[in-house]
């Protein structure tokens, strides 16, 4: 992504659709996993705000549009697939890409040191309470706040701070932590969480594929699980 929007895709794109809805309301859980799907597919920002433009056009012309706002992101992933394939066929006859230039920094040492503080102490406390019912979870809670106070020495650098360098080693211990909340989940648990999001995405499934649908449904459990065991997010684009 350009470095502009490196840490303000979810913000940048939240934004653009409050402003086509004309409302600005919460993004639901389905809205989030539909937008770490697009992220962690390398989808830029550029294609997603001119495939919800493309959606919002098309909608309003439907009849389904007729005096209803467009509530959800899922009517805008066919739009913003083929804004991201456009973009890829234009880059292709552009020859090599050009560097991404340098950045001022993003966040501060003091916002960085704070954010990093608090999900740490979040994490210890959530690890002492969930010791007497899931220790072996706990245990997994306990090791991540370690895992980030380990990286604190990163933020010190005399340099400026290697923003995606870190957010790698964020994303690795949330994926670790997101499996042992997926092992350790109560079933009734999941089939609530699933329950929840056939019901949402009833609407939607006749326009994604069966890949679009999987990687969705993963996405959501995952968001829908740190809820549910009130976990922080880590990564770096929950700061921004």
């Amino acid at each position: 992504m350009a470095a502009f929007n490196y840490f303000n895709y979810y913000t940048e794109i939240e934004e653009h659709f409050w402003r086509k809805r004309g409302a600005h309301l919460l993004v639901s859980p389905l809205d989030w996993a539909i937008l770490e799907t697009w992220q962690q597919s390398g989808i830029p920002l550029t294609a997603v705000l001119k495939g919800i433009d493309r959606a919002f056009e098309s909608y309003a012309r439907s009849r389904r549009g007729a005096g209803k706002a467009l509530k959800s992101l899922a009517y805008c992933v066919d739009a913003v697939l083929e804004a991201a394939e456009q973009e890829k066929e234009i880059a292709a006859g552009k020859g090599p890409a050009v560097p991404r230039a340098d950045r001022a920094e993003t966040f501060s040492p003091s916002e960085l040191a704070g954010y990093f503080a608090r999900n740490r102490e979040r994490l210890a406390k959530a690890a002492e309470t969930m010791r007497p019912i899931q220790p072996e979870l706990a245990t997994r809670m306990a090791e991540a706040s370690e895992k980030l106070a380990a990286l604190a020495p990163l933020l010190d650098a005399p340099d400026a701070v290697d923003l995606e360098d870190l957010e790698r080693h964020l994303t690795v211990i949330e994926d670790k932590l997101t499996a042992a909340m997926r092992a350790s989940a109560p079933d009734e648990t999941l089939v609530g969480i699933r329950r929840d999001l056939d019901r949402q995405l009833a609407a939607y499934r006749g326009k994604m594929s069966a890949a679009q649908l999987a990687q969705l449904e993963e996405k959501y459990i995952d968001k829908r699980l740190w809820e549910y065991y009130r976990l922080p997010r880590l990564s770096l684009y929950y700061l921004s």
